[in-house]
């Protein structure tokens, strides 16, 4: 009796045991059930993994949040590509062409044709009509140039123009309410203020990095060519915002995601990001796009001063007294500079009143100007501070603004010569020419040349304008003179032509 009785005690005990234990369990996962579904319905129910994990709820401290400037700046940043034909060899390039080609037929030297480049770059909408800001080496003698906006959408883009000497170049899309990002004041960037870069790295599009500003008025000798003349502006905004190959031309803005340089270079020994990067100030994209919009040309003005950076081995070579500043090494005749006074041994301090201490910084002051225009320079002489109001001039030593979108199509000796367009320019590499049409019925039907070919130079003199052929051909009195110039395709050709 007593072991039945335990064994139905056991068995009850049990029982009770297993009751507690499943409604114990039960309620814990209704609990937990009812927590989570009432997490994923406020959230993403449909969603996995994701839908019940924490939510940051730490906030950015104000002034290291990027998110601002990425949303302001992303949409008006574009993807640039560019297509370019294989460029013919050099096939003629002797005066003794005319008479191989006449000898051999019209293939002599042709080789076969090859499929188009490809390149891409970025480009940055600073009006909502559809202008575009990028650098000049992205679109750099393109035959076809193609924008790609943040949307997705695809316009082919027209060449407004260049400008080599700050590698800066305008297009111009058809469309108009686009996103834009507006101009930042890049003189008040300070060393170590945050900024974003925003471009196409390796065909990645709308790719933002950040970084702090490093150092400004760098100049890194990357843009000085003979074709340059030696007027390149450099003085860039260094910083370590990530860039790389396809980042050029791209948009580099503050927090307030205001455009306050054109990302143009890297410093590096394998073509990819090493940590340091360079962009042109927006206080110079500015000013070159509003001279390429009113005058068809950007308008460089000069101070007429051969100039010179000052470092110790200088300073006590010299006998000057102080490492900031430019010395003038020359003084140029009819110049600015000669008329106000300046001397060969002066150390200009300041233009306008904005301190140089590099001739970087004194070259990106002036570049902000236009010929005519006037400008206080303050310099040493002596050890004492002077000062001088310097009226800039042009290359030729001359106030006059250049327009030379105002070329017009001319006719001479039965032949019609027409001004070349900046897209073509850029594409071939010239400043710029007169294309010949209509040589059947002239007089240049001997010399071989054929419709299309664009004249560059008559004997020693440039030709820049239609006008100037027929300015450099009267002033030709006898014998035979060579025209010089380039075929649309690239072929560099000259053709002798005689009284």
């Amino acid at each position: 009796m007593k072991t039945k009785q335990f064994i139905v005690g056991l068995t009850l005990s049990a029982m009770m045991g297993g009751g507690v234990a499943v409604g114990s369990y039960k309620l814990l996962e209704n609990n937990t059930a009812q927590t989570a579904g009432q997490k994923e319905e406020v959230q993403y129910p449909n969603v996995r993994y994701t839908s019940s994990m924490r939510s940051s709820e730490i906030a950015v401290p104000e002034g290291l949040n990027f998110i601002k400037a990425a949303q302001v700046s992303t949409p008006a940043v574009v993807h640039i590509m560019t297509e370019y034909k294989t460029r013919t060899a050099d096939r003629y390039n002797s005066p003794m062409e005319p008479f191989l080609r006449e000898f051999f037929g019209d293939g002599f030297g042709e080789r076969a044709p090859r499929s188009p480049q490809m390149g891409s770059g970025s480009g940055v909408i600073i009006a909502s009509n559809g202008y575009i800001v990028t650098n000049n080496h992205v679109i750099d003698r393109a035959d076809k140039i193609q924008v790609v906006l943040d949307d997705k959408r695809t316009f082919e883009a027209k060449l407004v123009g260049t400008d080599p000497t700050t590698d800066i170049a305008l297009l111009k899309i058809e469309e108009d309410k686009l996103p834009v990002v507006r101009y930042g004041n890049s003189d008040e960037l300070q060393v170590g203020e945050w900024v974003l870069a925003v471009g196409n790295p390796m065909n990645l599009t709308s790719t933002v990095t950040a970084g702090i500003v490093s150092a400004k008025g760098r100049n890194i000798n990357i843009l000085r060519t003979s074709a340059n003349k030696d007027m390149s502006i450099e003085s860039f905004i260094q910083t370590d915002a990530a860039v790389n190959p396809g980042n050029s031309g791209g948009a580099l803005v503050n927090l307030n995601g205001d455009l306050v340089g054109i990302n143009t270079a890297i410093a590096s020994q394998t073509g990819s990001f090493a940590g340091y990067s360079f962009a042109v100030p927006s206080a110079i994209v500015s000013k070159v796009v509003d001279d390429l919009l009113k005058y068809g040309e950007v308008q460089r003005a000069l101070l007429g001063a051969s100039i010179q950076e000052i470092d110790a081995n200088l300073a006590k070579e010299k006998g000057l007294k102080t490492l900031n500043g430019v010395y003038i090494a020359e003084v140029q005749e009819n110049s600015g500079a000669k008329e106000a006074g300046l001397k060969s041994g002066d150390v200009v301090t300041a233009v306008n009143d904005v301190k140089v201490s590099k001739s970087s910084q004194l070259l990106e002051q002036v570049a902000r100007y236009r010929p005519g225009d006037k400008v206080k320079v303050t310099y040493l002489r002596d050890g004492k501070e002077r000062s001088a109001n310097v009226t800039l001039k042009n290359l030729n030593n001359s106030t006059e603004l250049v327009k030379r979108s105002n070329a017009k199509a001319v006719t001479f000796d039965g032949a019609s010569f027409e001004p070349v367009s900046k897209q073509e320019m850029s594409k071939l590499g010239i400043d710029g020419g007169a294309k010949i049409s209509g040589i059947s019925n002239s007089k240049f039907r001997d010399t071989g040349m054929k419709d299309g070919f664009i004249i560059t130079k008559i004997g020693d003199s440039i030709v820049n304008v239609p006008e100037d052929v027929e300015k450099h051909l009267k002033n030709f009195q006898s014998g035979v003179v060579y025209i010089e110039g380039v075929y649309p395709d690239g072929l560099k050709a000259f053709y002798p032509i005689g009284k």
